[in-house]
């Protein structure tokens, strides 16, 4: 049976935490790399609009996408103007990906509030694209009125014609109901803490929503966020991680309703992300770093030398994915050369396994490994313990 082909994306995550504009720099190698496209997030930090507005006029050929945008924080027409916008001036490389944020941010940083996020991102998601298609805007829906009643608006219709007739769009999803929705509406599924051995319970909602719609898998872009950390012991490698991991299980939500944890336990991780998630809410934050089960950490991440990833990567190609949208050398990055570094070792990994068979890498000097010296090692647990605490972090499924 033929290896599945497999695209690499770069995801530059949040602008927090020493991913600052340094990093952008990465932009440029992810496209001279054969890197599809690279993705950008927003929290309540920096929005991801600008930063991709600034990616986009300096590249030519990789896609755009946001990872994702917050549905309450722009009206749908908004999102139809910028999504617009983008497109045009990228020459046709969006990718619109969007998320209904949580609880947290929806109602304290947006003042909306957090409710029926599935009908709310049917509706959306159904006026983003009408906008797109340049009809009036008109909709009476449990969510969205559109014009008001009794004033003086009336249907207004996009006065710009984007380049493509149809901008893919992207829905950042946990829950089976969730997923099978994306599957209905959404062109791509951007999934969190997608695991190979694990998949197959998430694709069968997924694969539902897309047989209600008339379609299958073909064609679909599955583009999970899958950190990356190079180095010859992936049991080391792993320890960049743990700091990302304990903050999404354990500070993600309170103890009911933390949908991170609820996927750790559909995934059989569920003794090990309570432990993380009492630990993290208490305050003990490299407690619940050092609770998070490894195995969970190899199961959702890219740990290790060249050959250990190229055997993953075909895993994830295996179980589903279409993409990988690579987090180099894990959140909160120690520096763009060790990050460049990692982005060139996926490509050699990817076409060791036969998933890129036509990727050139260019020729450059190697920069000393993540894992070389023991000062560096202690002077990142120490920044991912301060990552952990989760002041500038959040993310965007539900």
């Amino acid at each position: 049976m033929p290896v599945p082909a497999l695209r690499l994306g770069l995801n530059l995550g949040y602008w927090v935490g020493g991913n600052d504009a340094s990093n952008l720099s990465l932009v440029s190698l992810a496209e001279d790399l054969g890197y599809s496209a690279v993705w950008v997030s927003e929290a309540y930090g920096s929005d991801a609009v600008t930063v991709m507005s600034w990616i986009a006029a300096r590249t030519s050929r990789i896609d755009v996408g946001s990872a994702v945008l917050q549905i309450p924080a722009r009206s749908p027409a908004m999102t139809a103007m910028t999504a617009a916008t983008l497109d045009t001036l990228s020459g046709g490389r969006l990718r619109l990906g969007l998320g209904v944020s949580g609880p947290q941010v929806s109602e304290g940083w947006h003042g909306v509030r957090f409710a029926s996020p599935l009908g709310r991102t049917r509706e959306y998601v159904g006026l983003v694209r009408q906008a797109l298609r340049r009809e009036p805007l008109a909709h009476e829906g449990r969510h969205f009125t559109l014009p008001l009643p009794d004033g003086p608006g009336k249907a207004l219709a996009l006065t710009i014609r984007p380049p493509r007739e149809r901008i893919p769009v992207y829905l950042a999803a946990l829950g089976p109901r969730n997923l099978e929705l994306t599957g209905e509406i959404a062109d791509g599924w951007l999934p969190v803490f997608f695991s190979p051995d694990h998949a197959a319970q998430q694709l069968k909602p997924l694969e539902a929503g897309l047989a209600a719609s008339g379609r299958t898998l073909d064609g679909f872009d599955i583009a999970p966020g899958v950190p990356l950390v190079t180095g010859p012991d992936w049991r080391t490698c792993a320890r960049r991680v743990r700091g990302y991991a304990a903050l999404y299980l354990g500070g993600m939500g309170g103890r009911e309703d933390n949908h991170y944890t609820r996927l750790a336990e559909r995934m059989g991780f569920g003794d090990g992300a309570r432990a993380v998630q009492e630990r993290f809410l208490a305050g003990d934050y490299p407690g619940a770093m050092a609770a998070v089960p490894l195995e969970f950490l190899d199961a959702t991440s890219l740990l290790g030398p060249r050959e250990r990833i190229a055997e993953r990567m075909t895993a994830f190609a295996e179980a589903g994915a279409t993409t990988l949208n690579l987090m180099p050398v894990g959140p909160g990055l120690p520096g763009p050369d060790r990050a460049a570094d990692a982005l060139r070792i996926a490509v050699e990994a990817a076409e060791l396994a036969g998933l890129l068979t036509t990727t050139r890498v260019p020729e450059g000097p190697r920069t000393r490994g993540p894992y070389d010296a023991q000062d560096a090692q202690d002077a990142q647990d120490a920044q991912d313990a301060q990552n952990s605490r989760g002041e500038n972090h959040t993310h965007d499924h539900a």
